[in-house]
């Protein structure tokens, strides 16, 4: 299973990491920075649909995307070309990612920044918020019931906004259960890799208009980002499409494809 094994791997990496950064050392680091910005204000539903743009060097379905040497001044490009958050895959071994990675885009961006790795324990989470990060992943498919409720509660205690993800109606009736309040749709099965580009069309609807509906994976060119807003989607995370082009010229592209279509809604947050 992909999504096992990804997860394991980012557990043995953090485990390799706390030998050397014990885990009373980063929670001091992660309770002195700065207050998290506040990234349900900046996602909330509008008029428009919002991008998080996602720094990301490879994948396991897609292989080597783009070298990023700078993934700081990609991330500016971003800011530039108007998505309203910055996603920094951090996963070593199958994205290329880093920590350092993290450190770089929240010393250089004012967009919050979510920190995208298999999140599976508070270590991981106090890395994120020492490295700046405003938001954290957690994928349903990836936890025990348990674990998913500790690390949510955990995530918001350090003021952090927690990225829900799911892959169906059961993972996504686990996370309004948890009262998520941004809640990902990822059309790629990360178990299996397989794309389903109609899953968030099919699920978006089972989202209740208290939390924040995101669209993952299946973006490669601006009809794609149209299709998710008329779906139902508030934001659109982006990774690819961003990384293999010209990403400020890309977004405009996206945005304007996006916010051509107005998603009405019966409440706001």
């Amino acid at each position: 299973m992909v999504l096992a094994d990804l997860t394991a791997g980012a557990v043995e990496d953090a485990e390799r990491r706390a030998q050397t950064r014990p885990l009373a050392e980063v929670e001091r680091a992660a309770l002195a920075r700065p207050a998290a910005r506040d990234a349900l204000a900046v996602l909330a539903p509008a008029d428009r649909v919002k991008i998080i743009a996602e720094v990301k060097r490879a994948s396991p379905s897609r292989g080597a995307l783009a070298e990023i040497p700078d993934p700081a001044l990609q991330a500016s490009l971003y800011e530039q070309g108007g998505a309203s958050a910055i996603s920094v895959l951090t996963e070593e071994r199958r994205f290329g990612g880093s920590l350092a990675d993290l450190e770089a885009v929240t010393g250089r961006v004012s967009l919050p920044v979510l920190r995208k790795d298999f999140i599976a324990t508070p270590y991981q989470v106090l890395e994120a918020r020492a490295a700046g990060a405003d938001l954290a992943l957690l994928i349903v498919a990836g936890l025990e019931r348990e674990v998913l409720t500790q690390l949510h509660a955990l995530i918001l205690e350090l003021g952090m906004t927690p990225l829900v993800e799911t892959h169906s109606a059961e993972e996504l009736e686990v996370a309004i259960d948890l009262g998520a309040s941004l809640i990902g749709i990822n059309a790629r099965n990360l178990k299996t890799l397989e794309l389903d580009r109609d899953l968030f069309a099919r699920l978006a609807d089972r989202i209740p208009d208290t939390a924040i509906r995101v669209a993952e994976s299946a973006v490669l060119a601006p009809e794609d980002v149209r299709r998710y807003r008329e779906a139902g989607a508030d934001v659109v995370l982006i990774g690819e499409a961003l990384v293999t082009g010209d990403p400020v010229a890309t977004l405009g592209a996206f945005l304007e494809a996006g916010s051509s279509v107005i998603r009405p809604r019966k409440e706001t947050l």
